[in-house]
């Protein structure tokens, strides 16, 4: 079986296919046309985020497996693949561990006022009652989705002294069960970790954030069109949301950014409490690597080798 890698990811996956007895070609400079046109002549394909896999790119291949090397599957039409019967895989164990500690770092700087605080001393301003931070023992964080980024999350917060409410509506956590009405009435700290769908795109509105009972952190390290930056700018401009961190954004290719886009991140951005990150909550050392044993397991079961 030949199989297509077109992103770049860690070469451990290519000699792990290799070692499967598969035929592995890596192609991360094609084009969409090119892309398209040899498609049909592979079995399985490796892809990250390079390209949008849909029904029509699907239409006259053969393919018997996809692997994303990331977490989620937003830019795949999973329903077409099933059509086809073609396996899909995604590898959300692998880089969950870089994604907790993440957002425990996002978290404790805006608490701690770490960024601010920095930046201020790096320009000759040493400020101590300015950046008076607080304590987050004994405060409590959501946790919207409870798969293995939520679960990694919640683990690592409960040795923090945090009461931890973790809210899925699919698959609801037994060991911090929790409603969305709790979330709104008590939680200080909002972490999202959610697929993107039609369901959860724009999930957080500003009605959402008002019914907060608190102000809170929020912290989204999953997909930025679940959190669209008008309602979190108006959040920030009426106090419902003390600090910000966004690992992600509704729009990720900055240089095509409108003039209105433009506009709204840069009013968010001149909060103090902002922090922004380029989507690499999960991207470490480790991740890289372990992203790809978790997609050659998955595809060794589905292949009994």
């Amino acid at each position: 079986m030949r199989v297509l890698i077109v992103d770049e990811v860690h070469p451990s996956m290519a000699e792990g296919l290799t070692k499967l007895g598969f035929e592995v070609e890596t192609r991360t400079n094609l084009s969409l046309a090119d892309f398209a046109s040899i498609l049909p002549s592979f079995h399985g394909l490796v892809v990250r985020s390079k390209f949008k896999i849909t029904a029509d790119l699907l239409e006259n291949t053969s393919l018997s497996f996809i692997a994303r090397a990331g977490a989620g599957l937003d830019l795949l039409d999973v329903d077409a693949c099933l059509a086809k019967g073609i396996a899909v895989f995604s590898a959300n164990e692998g880089n969950s561990d870089a994604v907790a500690e993440h957002v425990i770092g996002q978290i404790l700087s805006l608490a701690h006022k770490l960024h601010t605080a920095d930046t201020e001393v790096r320009h000759g301003l040493w400020e101590r009652e300015g950046n008076r931070g607080f304590e987050i023992k004994g405060k409590t964080i959501g946790i919207i989705g409870y798969g293995n980024m939520g679960k990694a999350v919640a683990t690592r917060l409960a040795a923090f002294g945090l009461q931890i409410l973790a809210y899925d509506k699919y698959a609801p956590s037994a060991d911090y069960p929790g409603t969305m009405e709790q979330i709104f009435e008590t939680a200080d700290i909002l972490s999202l970790h959610i697929p993107l769908t039609s369901e959860t795109k724009g999930l957080v509105s500003t009605e959402f954030l008002a019914s907060f009972k608190k102000p809170i952190l929020f912290i989204n390290s999953s997909r930025g069109p679940i959190a669209p930056l008008e309602p979190l700018l108006e959040g920030l401009r009426n106090g419902r949301i003390k600090g910000l961190a966004l690992d992600v954004l509704p729009n990720e290719k900055l240089s095509s950014w409108s003039p209105v886009e433009i506009e709204l991140f840069a009013e968010i951005a001149a909060y103090p409490a902002t922090i922004f990150s380029p989507h690499v909550a999960g991207w470490t050392a480790e991740s890289y690597i372990k992203i790809n044993e978790v997609l050659l397991e998955k595809i060794k079961a589905q292949f009994h080798l």
